[in-house]
């Protein structure tokens, strides 16, 4: 018996429906999404078409998705990257394919409308944005297919892992907290899972419940004296975190309204109750797995 689809990873409404799910769901038409690239820095993603409702994700400079409907400036978009689904604003889209082979390798980077620092820039790219180089220049700059310049330092492989996916987290310690955010500018609690696992090789989804799902076990009743090392996921109802070590957690978390590192039993004292913990071990073996 197969379980009911999830509108958040699979393209399906009443009207119109992503074509390999022809025999799954019902709808009156059935169509092929048609491939797109973001452009926009940051992209806010919508659970329905109206922006002004809650963000429910967001979308990177760099990410591919499969454009299903496009109305009134809107798209409904299934990002490559997770599978996640939404509606987004058309004009942070293109139709021109480009190769986004290169990662932005700090938090914030300035494209500049020329090679000098001494420009005013023209964009601001959040870790871990991914662009499309055109021309390396000698002078240490590179110019990107979408306009602007980055200095070529601040550029890695996309293809670069980052195996210590707790590094990862850590160093967006600090950056704002952000409902449905994915970036090094404003990130939520899944988001900053997702990101740092991503960027270790590990295909991860988008919200917590689905990691819980992913990676999660039930905690033994006395979780106080279980062994937590370095790199365990740990889940609360709507929450998740990654343990720096075996007492402490980093979250982004609305509490601080930051990414936050802070004993594991303060969380658990301001009413978060264990809902599942995620075997950091078992987790790297993933990473491996897949390599």
């Amino acid at each position: 018996m197969q379980l009911p689809l999830d509108p958040r990873q699979h393209v399906f409404r009443p009207d119109l429906a992503d074509i390999r799910l022809r025999g799954r769901v019902q709808a009156a038409h059935y169509i092929e999404g048609q491939m797109a690239r973001v452009v926009s820095a940051r992209l806010a993603m919508f659970a329905a078409p109206q922006p002004q409702s809650a963000m429910s994700s967001e979308l990177r400079a760099g990410e591919f998705v499969d454009v299903f409907e496009r109305a009134n400036g809107i798209a409904w978009v299934q990002n490559r990257s997770d599978r996640y689904v939404g509606y987004v604003a058309e004009s942070g889209l293109a139709e021109t394919i480009a190769d986004p082979a290169w990662r932005v390798n700090e938090l914030l980077v300035y494209v500049y409308p020329e090679p000098t620092v001494k420009a005013v820039p023209i964009d601001a790219l959040p870790f871990p944005a991914r662009v499309a180089v055109a021309a390396t220049l000698p002078n240490g700059w590179s110019r990107l297919t979408t306009g602007g310049y980055i200095t070529s330092h601040l550029l890695e492989t996309a293809t670069t892992l980052h195996s210590d996916y707790v590094f990862t987290a850590g160093r967006l310690l600090h950056t704002p907290y952000l409902w449905g955010g994915r970036t090094a500018q404003g990130i939520d609690c899944s988001g900053l899972v997702q990101m740092a696992l991503e960027l270790a090789g590990i295909d991860c989804p988008r919200d917590s419940d689905q990691q819980r799902l992913a990676f999660g076990a039930p905690p033994p009743s006395d979780w106080a004296n279980y062994p937590f090392a370095r790199g365990d996921l740990v889940f609360f109802p709507g929450h998740v975190g990654l343990m720096a070590d075996a007492t402490h957690l980093v979250h982004a978390n609305a509490a601080h309204m930051a990414v936050t590192s802070e004993p594991l039993a303060d969380v658990v004292s301001r009413g978060a109750e264990i809902l599942a913990i995620g075997d950091g071990e078992a987790i790297r073996g993933r990473a491996a797995a897949a390599a």
